[in-house]
């Protein structure tokens, strides 16, 4: 073996593992050569050198490469360290059953699983096609390939098999195959491969890029995404490239002048400046200047200026540039150019400004003030009055009034993230934007969490694979259009968690026999309804939420559509929304709740079902710490506490779904029965359904429709009149809905006031009227 092919084997990271050193956070230290304790040799893993600062080293003043450092640990001569060298890369080369053993920790595995991949390169035709097109050179540059055949045949093993499926790279869709055995989706199959690297440059993560062309599936990171692209810089580091992507950063890293001069960074795309970047940078104490090298469209230069004004704000003496690639992203300029031109374009860089004029001062302090991408998230959920903020995010994106009712689908919307998801039912009548709204919401959600169905058969919720609907949320537009098989399974699924069927497979022979299939179903769910009580009587953990089809929110609506068409309404400024709301989703981690109070909080006794409410009722309380979780403090289990101040949120999130527990009218029949009242406006006043259709502006089917349940309800009874001249009706139970709303309201805030008492906390103002402002107000 010749001493190029040693020195392109063995890394300085397999050295220092060889001898049992380990670096710190600063990729330091404490040299071998000499008793001083403190971290004091520097390792540089992109030249694969090591130098020691301390004067008194027999080293100082050397950049030691992998040879040189084993000579002076073994104090041996060069010819002696060169056969070292090969005994070390005898150890460190994996045996061909390693990755089979079952012991290996995520970074062992990962690490020879991408060796497998990148060993896969040469040998694959579609590979070194796909790289050639995109001018990338993996002799150059780490780049693996994922053919999607480590588990087949003499390389199928259990271990490796349960250890690709904890890490993500099988997925278990709980099929069998033609031989009868078990199948397994392959993770980023057909992709080419680059691997992500933490602070000791142990691969944590996988990035695979598909090769075909699909536009709907380029782009698969790895589960528990964990890492940086190539790796992290070193602490010496003084200048910084940020690019748009991982290939980006790949096709930078080729040129031989920038690799020397720069260190790169890749970010996760134009919202994927992440926390673990940030941090890697707050570690580089000899950093002067970012360059920005991002892709040249709208998007690109939006987020450049994004987080350029976010590191210029973090890092004041920072200088802050950008450099634009001639094409449109920086690989595809590779394509079209010689290499030569990314040092011109790096050489006239230019610094972002971010002065702004008097006149646009105020609007662009308004825009500072929103967070933005990763840390902008974090921070956005570390605020006070964090729910009061996120609902006025929340309308921004798109979704007009409904303020409680939004937020608290949100809540409901979240939970997939935990054990125990919970899921609504929004009634309302047709065209009344029920649909509208879930969809809205679901737009709030990390898209690749989200699945969308207008339709359900019967069948189809058996036939998932175990663990596909596992934490996602569920839209479904129409509930009314399922069948009851449909129905039926989609009741077990909410209540249990989990679909068993027994089916009929094939076996080796071609004989049928029966087999046990189990669809396993952590997902939060929301439905659209005309009918919610139908429903939500089958359905544990589901909300009732009935849309607002007063003439107020109907006005709001008109007056937003009116706006948006006269171009007063900016459309990106709702994506931009949209998009923060879903990095605030993927900031939120899991954790357990636990409410030290739930033992000392009741709900009124006129509440139906009141066992299940209360269940309910703890869960939004669990749902409204768990979005508060940057701001609460955790149990010795890493459990959040609920604070008071989660409950009497929650209790002013809910409180309209208590009242239709209480009430026995649904949300829409309520409404209407209301506004019928203040048509009418006493008991003695008759009416015929031909006045009330054209007065409150209801079609005759839904007039017809509520006037029946009112009847058979004995709210209204007929008086009189003809079929053919228009039978009269008269409302004969004139019932007092404010006092009741405001009776309940006061239970439930005299409970929490109570809790505040005894905790030594300030009462709040109250938001709602009382019972007793209504009794002073009629005085």
């Amino acid at each position: 073996m010749e001493i190029s092919e040693i020195k392109q084997q063995l890394t300085i990271s397999n050295v220092l593992h060889y001898y049992g050193l380990k670096t710190d956070k600063q990729s330091r230290i404490c040299c071998p050569f000499h008793e001083d304790k403190t971290p004091s040799m520097q390792v540089y893993y992109k030249t694969q050198t090591a130098y020691c600062f301390s004067s008194n080293c027999k080293t100082h003043g050397k950049s030691m490469d992998v040879i040189d450092f084993i000579m002076h640990k073994e104090n041996s001569t060069k010819g002696e360290a060169i056969r070292k060298a090969k005994e070390i890369v005898g150890y460190q080369k994996p045996d061909s059953k390693e990755r089979y053993q079952p012991e290996l920790s995520r970074e062992q595995f990962l690490g020879n699983m991408y060796q497998y991949f990148k060993n896969a390169v040469s040998n694959s035709k579609p590979a070194k096609d796909y790289l050639q097109q995109r001018n990338l050179d993996f002799k150059k540059t780490e780049i693996g390939y994922n053919a999607g055949q480590f588990h087949h045949g003499a390389r199928k093993d259990e271990n490796v098999i349960n250890q690709c499926l904890e890490y993500g790279l099988l997925i278990d869709k709980n099929i069998l195959g033609r031989t009868g055995e078990k199948a397994y989706g392959v993770f980023g199959k057909w992709c080419i491969c680059f691997a992500l690297k933490n602070r000791n440059n142990e691969v944590t993560g996988l990035y695979f890029r598909s090769t075909l062309n699909d536009k709907e599936s380029k782009h698969f990171y790895l589960k528990n995404r964990k890492g940086l692209y190539p790796n992290y810089p070193e602490p010496n580091t003084k200048k910084l490239i940020l690019t748009e992507s991982i290939i980006d950063g790949a096709s930078l890293l080729q040129v031989k002048e920038i690799a020397e001069n720069y260190s790169v960074l890749a970010c996760y795309g134009t919202n994927g400046l992440t926390e673990e970047h940030q941090q890697a940078i707050q570690e580089l104490p000899q950093l002067e200047e970012i360059i920005f090298f991002f892709d040249n469209d709208s998007a690109g230069k939006e987020a450049v200026q994004k987080y350029g004004a976010m590191l210029k704000a973090e890092y004041p003496k920072l200088k802050i540039t950008t450099a634009e690639p001639i094409n449109k992203d920086i690989n595809e300029t590779l394509q079209l150019h010689n290499e030569e031109i990314f040092i011109e374009l790096l050489n006239n860089r230019t610094a972002l400004n971010f002065s702004f004029s008097i006149e646009n001062k105020k609007e662009e302090t308004k825009e500072e003030k929103a967070p933005f991408g990763g840390l902008g998230a974090i921070d956005f959920l570390k605020r006070k009055h964090l729910l009061k903020n996120l609902n006025q995010e929340i309308g921004k994106a798109g979704i007009v009034g409904e303020e409680n009712s939004r937020l608290l689908l949100f809540l409901i919307t979240i939970s997939y993230l935990n054990k125990s998801p919970l899921h609504a039912l929004v009634q309302g009548s047709s065209g009344s934007g029920k649909t509208h709204i879930i969809s809205r919401i679901a737009d709030l959600m990390p898209q690749e969490d989200v699945l969308r169905f207008t339709r359900i058969t019967e069948s189809s919720l058996y036939n998932w694979g175990e663990f596909d609907l596992f934490q996602k949320v569920v839209i479904i537009e129409d509930l009314d259009g399922l069948k009851e098989d449909a129905l039926y399974a989609l009741r077990e699924f909410i209540s249990n968690q989990v679909l068993r069927s027994s089916v009929t497979i094939k076996d080796k022979k071609g004989n049928n026999k029966s087999s046990h299939k189990i669809v396993k179903g952590q997902f939060s769910s929301l439905s659209a309804t005309t009918k919610g009580e139908t429903y939500e009587d089958n359905m544990s953990r589901s909300f009732l939420i009935a849309v607002d089809e007063s003439k107020e929110q109907t006005q709001r609506i008109i007056e937003y559509q009116n706006k948006r068409n006269a171009g007063e309404i900016d459309p990106n400024e709702s994506q931009r929304t949209i998009h923060f709301i879903q990095q605030i989703v993927r900031n939120l981690k899991h954790y357990e709740v636990i409410n030290p109070y739930a033992t000392k909080l009741n709900l009124p006794e006129k509440v139906h079902k009141i066992r299940r409410l209360n269940e309910m009722y703890q869960a939004v309380i669990k749902q409204v710490t768990f979005l508060n979780q940057y701001q609460r403090k955790l149990t010795k289990d890493n459990q959040l506490i609920t604070e008071i101040e989660d409950i009497e949120q929650a209790t002013e999130i809910l409180f309209e779904s208590i009242v239709l527990k209480v009430d026995e009218l649904d949300g829409s029949l309520r409404q209407f029965f209301e506004r019928l009242k203040k048509h009418v406006k006493n008991e003695n006043q008759d009416f015929i359904l031909r006045d009330i259709r054209q007065t409150l502006n209801v079609s005759k089917t839904q007039v017809f429709r509520y006037i029946q349940t009112l009847t058979e309800l004995e709210y209204i009874k007929q008086t009189g009149g003809y079929a053919n001249k228009g039978i009269k009706y008269k409302i004969s139970y004139w019932d007092n809905y404010q006092k009741l709303r405001a009776e309940i309201k006061d239970f439930l805030m005299l409970q929490i006031q109570k809790l505040k008492t005894e905790n030594n906390i300030a009462p709040s103002k109250p938001k709602n009227k009382t019972l007793s402002m209504i009794v002073n107000e009629s005085v």
